[in-house]
């Protein structure tokens, strides 16, 4: 755990006490700070009490004796509308903060020249977050992951010369993260997201924007969208920091950019020279992840030379397990390999799965549905051999695949594996897939989509264990 002593002696209100919640009270109590600690559910009441942090209803007290509000990153700070403990602290004066922002303050006291990477964007921040720590971790350093994927971020070792921090961070994160400066930062993409949250995609990409514009060493940015190309070339006008850019549309100057699964940048004169090749990778397949790898590289090339030495890259690339429920490769049975994406909750996730295959999908899909459903998924269509409908879904995307594509109504997860993968089986062809990429949200049938994930892998085991007899 990170002891915050930046507030020694001064009394810090915190909100929401979730897991990043609950480590951000030990955190600064640990560092001698008073702590009046409150959740808007009995529940994260309870939980807090039960872990012996201070609970102080935060309705009756006089908000002036704060020096700041830590606000947990779920709690809405400006849109649909400031949140009643926002709007308290702005009265009175007080700074409102995350959980990241503590622990970037606590770096400058503590250890300032310690290393941190940090990643952003709409799509691919997990894989990418996760690909650097491996690589830095097979290179033989002390790495620490987490942030907006797996450890809340005080939970993680102190920051130290010697030990690299890589950080995951979402738009929420970010807002509430004004003296964020990491040693090298990622932003991918931007694509409308999080409007709710945000207000307009304008509010959203400036948010972005903000992680690397503080960049102490170098800004890794994907330019492939209107929004990041432009906050690309509006660094590249300033003195700082350093900007490589990637790409996976065409050869580019002053970065990598990946095509037919290798990674490339330009050495003198134009010459192309390959960094790395991505080919027979499960886990960096389709093209997205072409475009995760060069920014990995990118971020990690960008870092001192001690943290670099004596790795190699290639070697790092093939030995990456990738993320559990995001083109995870669950089992093989006779010719068909059995596909975990429960993760791609939306279209435009799912689109990123369709695309990594040439065709013979054999394609699971359902659940609660998001808005506009999977329309946009129409390129893909003649990749599927067949659609198997489960979860609330069923009808509306019965109606969008209509006669595109064979499809039946599976109803649930298991008859719809257990029909996919005899269909698959059956059916000879090279390279079948059974793919479930469900293009929505779990909460009709599971509690989240790694349960969703999970029953899948399960299911695909049982298969295969009755398929060899056991």
């Amino acid at each position: 755990m990170i002891r915050i002593t930046t507030f020694k002696d001064r009394t810090v209100a915190v909100f929401g006490l979730g897991a990043s919640g609950l480590a951000t009270v030990r955190a600064l109590m640990e560092g001698g700070a008073r702590v009046a600690a409150w959740d808007d559910s009995e529940a994260g009441r309870k939980a807090a009490t039960d872990a012996g942090c201070p609970v102080v209803d935060l309705t009756q007290v006089n908000w002036r004796e704060f020096a700041a509000l830590v606000l947990a990153p779920g709690v809405p700070l400006t849109h649909p509308e400031p949140h009643w403990t926002v709007v308290k602290a702005q009265a009175a004066g007080v700074e409102i903060i995350g959980d990241v922002e503590l622990f970037f303050r606590d770096r400058t006291v503590s250890a300032p020249h310690s290393p941190v990477v940090a990643i952003t964007g709409t799509n691919g921040k997990s894989t990418t977050t996760a690909l650097i720590a491996h690589i830095l971790r097979e290179y033989g350093n002390d790495v620490q992951l987490g942030g907006n994927i797996g450890r809340a971020v005080l939970t993680l070792e102190p920051p130290a010369d010697n030990r690299i921090h890589v950080l995951e961070l979402s738009s929420f994160q970010i807002d509430l993260s004004p003296g964020a400066a990491p040693t090298v930062a990622v932003l991918l993409n931007v694509t409308p997201d999080h409007i709710d949250r945000h207000g307009t995609v304008e509010h959203y990409a400036e948010v972005k924007r903000r992680l690397v514009d503080k960049a102490e060493g170098t800004a890794v940015i994907g330019i492939d969208d209107d929004w990041c190309a432009g906050i690309a070339e509006s660094l590249e006008a300033g003195a700082k920091p350093n900007v490589r850019r990637v790409s996976i549309r065409g050869a580019i100057d002053r970065g990598l950019y990946a095509r037919d699964a290798r990674v490339f940048e330009r050495g003198a004169e134009g010459r192309e020279i390959e960094r790395a090749n991505l080919a027979g990778i499960p886990t960096l397949r389709g093209s997205h992840n072409w475009q995760n790898a060069a920014a990995a590289i990118a971020a990690v090339e960008a870092l001192p030379e001690k943290f670099r030495a004596g790795g190699d890259l290639q070697a790092a690339l093939r030995s990456f397990p990738g993320l559990p429920h995001r083109l995870e490769v669950a089992q093989k049975i006779g010719p068909v390999d059995f596909i975990n994406d429960s993760k791609a909750t939306n279209a435009d996730s799912t689109e990123k799965a369709l695309a990594s295959f040439e065709g013979n999908i054999y394609w699971i899909l359902g659940g609660k549905p998001k808005a506009g459903g999977i329309t946009t998924l129409a390129p893909y269509f003649s990749r599927i051999a067949k659609a198997y409908l489960i979860g609330e879904a069923t009808e509306e995307f019965a109606a969008t695949l209509g006669d595109a594509v064979p499809f039946e109504r599976s109803g649930t997860l298991d008859v719809a594996v257990r029909n996919a993968a005899s269909d698959a089986l059956a059916s000879g062809k090279p390279g079948s897939v059974v793919l479930l990429s469900p293009a929505c949200a779990s909460y009709d049938q599971f509690k989240n989509f790694e349960v969703r994930g999970d029953a899948f892998k399960k299911l695909v085991a049982h298969l295969a264990a009755e398929r060899d007899g056991r």
